[in-house]
């Protein structure tokens, strides 16, 4: 059945009011002639509130031009599709549509208004937009990675990530503050700046344990503030009350801690700036996924480092060994020279030759031990052990070896001891060794051992040189090797006292120095009467 021409206009109408876009009728005035239920909900006004105004009352001052190009289509009869501008509601608020307009015509052919249809894509805008940021700092951050990557030098890696961080911020000044250690082992902090001179931040001065820097130090997360001067826990730390005299002009403010892969915080990134909520959520976010590129990249560089140290001594090692083994061999080839065209005197040179013999024999037991060690195959042989026969019978071999006098101090009751004997006695004569290797002749080397509960305690201590401070920790490391005063070189490997700490440790036990510079080292081994062995 044909629908009347008042069945088609009611039909017509409720389509027009059910449709989820705006739609607008208006005449070539632009005054409004028709609105809908949806132009009511998208711009606010009703229906009675914008007929026979004009269009421009949704449209903002800057784009009343585009208008005129809208009319001057429509009077030529001219369609426009899905045009992408701003229009505002009544409220003020800003919302991005998609106009189509096309001409209304009477029953004449001629153009007397437009039928206007606005899709509100503000939501649409909205997503695109936030994917559009979102691949942008992947950008950045890819960008970024890839410059502070390419790096193996902590300063320029810190200099960088400053630069890159303070200028993708917006902030007025950047610092990045870390923390690491110097070659005696020894923690200190690094810091690179970026936006102010090192001759304005010398005022500023580095980071101190108040409430504000706590946050980002002990790994608490990122912290933004619009104005830092408010913040309940700024300035309250003596002997400053508030912003010290000289100090960068701080309003806005954020700081993100730099994590290393270990969880460990070994430093931050900080940045400032005169005007007050200069730093949004996205550049926290960014600053954030630059902070652990930053990580990854100075635990590289902190590997690196220790590489090339590892190599240095390696090669040190080489040519240590390479030397060390070539001493006794040369030697002993010599003193078979003498005995082939002094055959009287063969007897003479025996001893000699034995010593170099032990000498080599000890030089190729530690480079055994090392291997076996960095392999995890050092084996120990526990057995129940005199603590009084250990230490007599190591003494008097150092006591041979050296010709030194040496002192040892026993409990009153012997105690036995379940240890590798061979692997304890060679840490004893490590020890011992050193002491006689690094005294005068005259000076006094005294061993003595104490029970403590279920543990022993042995100290070996002379009135030798002593160890430089720089150099105390790192006696036990492997290749590791400290220069008498007047020599160029010390004889050894440098592996006798890192064996000791891991047959010592093998034993449950520890062992440690104290020193004092010129007047001797004491040694320190602790371990267990008894270590408890798993099945």
């Amino acid at each position: 059945m044909a629908l009347d021409d008042s069945q088609r206009k009611t039909m017509l109408a409720a389509i027009i009011d059910s449709s989820e876009d705006a739609i607008i009728s208006k005449d070539l005035n632009g005054i409004i002639t028709s609105w809908n239920k949806s132009a009511e909900r998208i711009f606010g006004y009703r229906e009675e509130e914008v007929i026979g105004e004009h269009i421009s009352i949704l449209i903002p001052p800057d784009r009343l031009g585009e208008e005129d190009m809208i009319i001057s289509n429509l009077r030529a009869g001219r369609r426009i599709d899905h045009f992408e501008t701003i229009r505002h509601t009544k409220s003020g608020r800003q919302l991005q549509v998609s106009l189509t307009v096309s001409p209304i015509r009477d029953a004449n052919g001629n153009v007397v208004g437009a039928s206007k249809i606005a899709r509100d894509i503000t939501s649409q805008k909205e997503a695109e937009e936030l994917i559009r940021k979102y691949v942008k700092q992947l950008e950045v951050l890819n960008d970024t990675g890839k410059t502070i990557g390419a790096h193996l030098d902590v300063d320029t890696i810190l200099q960088k990530v400053t630069d890159a961080t303070t200028r993708l911020s917006g902030a007025a000044f950047g610092a990045f503050f870390y923390n690491t250690t110097d070659a005696n082992g020894e923690a200190y902090m690094l810091y690179a700046l970026s936006g102010a001179p090192k001759e304005a931040f010398e005022k500023f001065g580095m980071p101190r344990n108040t409430d504000v820097f706590k946050i980002t130090f002990s790994g608490d997360g990122s912290f933004r503030s619009d104005d830092i001067t408010k913040d309940p826990r700024y300035g309250k730390n003596a002997p400053h009350k508030g912003m010290p005299k000289g100090h960068l002009p701080v309003v806005s403010y954020l700081a993100v801690p730099v994590i290393s892969q270990s969880g460990v915080v070994i430093g931050g990134l900080f940045f400032g700036h005169p005007q007050p909520a200069m730093f949004k959520e996205e550049h926290e976010q960014l600053v954030i996924g630059i902070s652990a590129q930053a990580a990854m990249a100075l635990d590289n560089a902190r590997l690196y480092q220790e590489i090339q140290a590892l190599n240095a001594r390696k090669d040190e090692f080489i040519g240590f060994a390479s030397h060390e083994l070539k001493t006794p061999l040369t030697t002993i080839a010599g003193y078979l020279q003498l005995a082939e065209t002094t055959p009287q005197r063969a007897n003479d040179f025996l001893p000699r030759i034995s010593k170099q013999v032990t000498r080599l024999t000890a030089i190729i037991s530690d480079l055994l031990d090392i291997s076996k060690i960095q392999a995890g195959k050092m084996e120990l042989n526990f057995a129940k052990t005199s603590l009084h026969a250990l230490i007599k019978e190591n003494v008097e071999t150092v006591r041979q070896l050296s010709g030194r006098a040496i002192e040892y101090v026993l409990p009153h009751e012997d105690v036995a001891v379940v240890i590798d004997g061979q692997k304890m006695g060679q840490v004893l004569i490590n020890v011992l060794t050193n002491a006689t290797k690094y005294s005068d002749a005259g000076a006094r080397i005294i061993i003595s051992a104490v029970r403590m509960g279920d543990e022993i305690q042995i100290t070996v201590q002379d009135e030798g040189v002593g160890i430089p401070p720089q150099h105390l920790d790192k006696i036990f490391t492997q290749f590791y090797r400290v220069t008498k005063p007047g020599k160029s070189s010390t004889e050894g490997l440098g592996l006798g006292l890192y064996i000791s700490r891991e047959i010592t440790e093998a034993h449950g036990g520890r062992i440690w120095a104290d020193s004092e510079e010129g007047k001797g080292t004491t040694v320190h081994i602790h371990f267990p009467i008894e270590i408890i062995r798993k099945k």
